[in-house]
């Protein structure tokens, strides 16, 4: 009888292992950010304090292991088989979707998962049992869902993200107001006493409320009750004068010292509160299992008010858990994209967006705007300059190929990251409440971007788009696994044996997300567009531009090729993979362009000869882009509509023009490729015969439309692409002549 559970309870055991892995990956953005983003220590640095505080955390944790038992559901309402059939459900949900929002790089709370999918596996399986008992109706499903718990943690995680917000704006605009951007020209008092506060929030909310509810408290706790005034003020005082001994004697920048410990802490709350979400229902489902075991009772027939009683959790387990995130810690490529998506949204500077705007985010910025205009006419002249002198930030001298090592921010922001999150996230820790630490440590982040004035004219649409998204990704999350794990707990009452086939589908979807994300990975180290910080001499313009338009003479080469192929052979499903490769190169090019204004600024000197070649040749591109894309765009249209097949003539002359475009797109890849211009009037010759030969195909096809033709589509769709291929010929070669003159005049000019 026992032998399915003990399977299961080995599937529980791996899965953690797996949940384990998959959440840190997406959760390190809670406590890396505001180290990384700011450069306050190296990266190396920031990993080992960050290490160390997730094993701080992993044993404190054990006092919010009861949500998984209690916090969502009345154990006493289900038997044994039950348990294990919800708890089953919750794991497998919670892997894939976490693995789904790490592959796509976006943020996402796995407190608001475990507790969704927890909610709906209790319900879906409620709703069987009281299906299947004819004295009870719906309305008795709350019996066996401890609602009010439920409606609190989920009330207390939406609460979190307003708080979170608002206070981060907050204490962000108070900080900026006493440092401004000048910190360092501030008197050293004023750092000691940040400090001492900073300081001293970290060690009462962190350290002293993060021991609560563990075996270590009892011994501190005569301490520590009915003398919390004393002990906030002692500690005040004596951090501020060991801040400011630092600061005078031993030259220490406290605001770094800050985000050390910051780090350090915000990495023990996460993990003091989000362990739980990992291996507290894996635990939960080993102590029922201990407890049904010795009972002799049938599975389907065991109570488990078990789990209502206080269960003290086993330290070495938690510290094995905390072993097995600190490795995901260092290993896992997926928390970069996380890390990279939180940094961009709050960054000081402008740079490449992530996100497109939407009529959203444009309207929150059109109000916002109108609030700032109100309170111009509301706050005296003499405040606002005040505010705006604080506000005003110095003009930082980098040589031009070190600007790229600019922080996302400064240390005070940083620093107010991680005090106010990690205030937040500790008190909620120590209220036994599961607060999402991802909601938190984001939407302080976003609160003190805000108030930073981090989203100015040229990126708020931008950036608020972005926070509409992982906002909207958050109630998506909450859905998603309600549903989800309403599903998966169905499919596993059915039958046992979708137990197995579920863990072969999770095994196979997480196999396949992490060899696309690798494959993924390895094209974005391949790009070969410019890396403009970098490009800071006219040889580098050349060379790089050279490189940069082979590979997009290649890249369309191929795919004017395919667009061809596929059109003959009206395969939709390959017409529409190439559209999106041709999307692709669309959006690279847009991103190119997007950069020109940093590119000019990154040249070593003052050249407008070599500012107007880049310019040029992000038009052509641009052109060659515009000319694949309609060709695609255009052929996957007229086979989507099922439109007739092009005719057997029309598509011999295409394939002829497209075996000739062929060659001499290949000869053009080469000449860029090895710098060698001296076959450029052969080629040149080759694309005169090309475009009479182009020519000559729209003069058949008007014979055609005189004689035998009956297809306007058709023609249509033909005209389309021969006249776009001459388009598209013109501008390669317009790209070629360009390079040659610029690379002709460079060499002269260096004569």
């Amino acid at each position: 009888m026992g032998d399915p559970y003990i399977l299961m309870l080995v599937a529980l055991a791996i899965l953690a292992i797996v949940d384990l892995v998959i959440g840190v990956s997406n959760d390190a953005v809670n406590f890396l950010n505001s180290a990384i983003g700011s450069k306050a220590l190296s990266v190396r640095n920031i990993m080992i304090i960050a290490s160390l505080g997730v094993f701080f955390g992993a044993v404190t944790s054990s006092g919010m292991m009861e949500v998984a038992r209690k916090g969502i559901f009345n154990p006493n309402m289900f038997m044994f088989q039950d348990i294990m059939f919800i708890f089953m459900a919750v794991m497998i949900t919670d892997i894939l979707l976490l693995d789904i929002f790490n592959t796509i790089g976006m943020p996402t709370s796995t407190t608001v998962s475990i507790v969704f999918e927890l909610l709906g596996a209790a319900v879906c399986i409620s709703l069987i049992k009281i299906s299947a008992n004819e004295a009870q109706s719906f309305s008795d499903l709350w019996s066996y869902i401890n609602h009010e718990t439920a409606t609190k943690i989920i009330f207390g995680i939406l609460l979190s993200v307003v708080i979170a917000f608002s206070v981060g704006a907050i204490v962000q605009f108070t900080s900026r107001l006493i440092y401004s951007f000048n910190f360092d020209k501030r008197a050293t008092y004023i750092s000691a006493l940040f400090g001492g506060f900073a300081i001293t929030a970290i060690t009462y909310f962190i350290i002293i409320k993060g021991l609560k509810g563990t075996p270590f408290y009892k011994d501190i706790e005569h301490l520590i009750e009915g003398n919390t005034l004393l002990i906030i003020a002692g500690s005040f005082v004596t951090w501020a004068i060991i801040s400011q001994i630092l600061i005078q004697f031993f030259k220490v920048n406290i605001l770094k010292l800050i985000i050390g410990i910051g780090t350090f802490s915000l990495a023990m709350a996460f993990s003091g509160n989000d362990l739980v979400n990992f291996v507290g229902v894996p635990i939960a489902a080993w102590n029922s299992y201990q407890t049904w075991e010795v009972s002799g009772v049938a599975a389907d027939a065991f109570s488990m008010g078990i789990l209502a009683k206080k269960v003290p959790s086993n330290v070495w387990l938690l510290l094995v858990a905390g072993l097995i995130m600190v490795v995901t810690l260092w290993t896992s490529s997926k928390a970069q994209n996380v890390i990279k998506t939180g940094i961009d949204l709050s960054r000081q500077g402008e740079g490449h967006e992530k996100f497109q705007p939407n009529t959203l985010s444009r309207v929150f910025v059109r109000i916002a705007m109108g609030l700032n205009v109100g309170i111009t006419y509301i706050v005296p002249k003499s405040t606002l300059a005040y505010i705006d002198s604080k506000f005003q930030k110095p003009v930082i001298e980098l040589p031009k190929d070190k600007t790229y090592e600019l922080p996302a921010f400064d240390l005070v922001r940083a620093s107010v990251n991680l005090i106010v999150a990690g205030i937040l996230i500790s008190i909620a820790t120590s209220m036994k409440l599961p607060l999402s630490t991802t909601y938190v440590t984001f939407m302080v982040a976003m609160g003190t971007s805000l108030a930073d004035r981090a989203w100015g004219r040229e990126s708020a649409v931008y950036r608020v788009a972005g926070v509409i998204n992982v906002v909207g990704g958050w109630f998506l999350t909450a859905i998603i696994a309600f549903l989800a794990a309403a599903l998966v707990a169905y499919l596993i009452s059915w039958d046992m044996i979708m137990i197995p086939i579920l863990l072969a589908v999770v095994a196979f979807l997480i196999t396949r997300n992490t060899l696309n994300h690798r494959k993924k990975s390895k094209e974005v180290k391949k790009q070969e567009f410019i890396e403009r910080a970098e490009l800071i001499t006219i040889n580098g313009v050349i060379e790089e531009s050279a490189d940069h338009i082979s590979e997009v003479v290649n890249r369309v080469n191929k795919l004017y090729t395919n667009v061809v192929n596929d059109l003959s052979n009206h395969d939709l499903n390959k017409l529409r993979k190439t559209d999106k490769h041709v999307a692709k190169l669309n959006d690279e090019i847009d991103g190119l362009k997007d950069g020109v204004f940093y590119f000019i600024k990154s040249l070593d000197e003052t050249s407008v000869q070599a500012s107007r070649f880049y310019i040029m040749v992000l038009g052509y591109l641009q052109d060659v882009a515009q000319s694949i894309s309609y060709i695609s765009r255009a052929s996957y249209k007229h086979v989507n509509n099922n439109h007739k097949n092009l005719k057997k003539a029309q598509i011999n002359d295409l394939k002829e023009i497209s075996a000739q475009l062929s060659t001499l797109l290949t000869k053009e890849a080469t000449i860029f490729e090895k710098r060698d211009l001296d076959n450029l009037n052969d080629l040149l010759i080759e694309k005169t015969e090309l475009l009479k030969n182009v020519s000559s195909s729209i003069e058949k096809q008007v014979a055609r439309i005189r004689t035998d033709e009956t297809s306007p589509k058709n023609t249509t769709l033909y005209f389309s692409v021969l006249l776009e291929t001459k388009d598209l010929i013109k501008a390669l070669m317009n790209l070629l002549e360009t390079y040659e003159e610029f690379h002709l005049s460079t060499k002269q000019a260096v004569k």
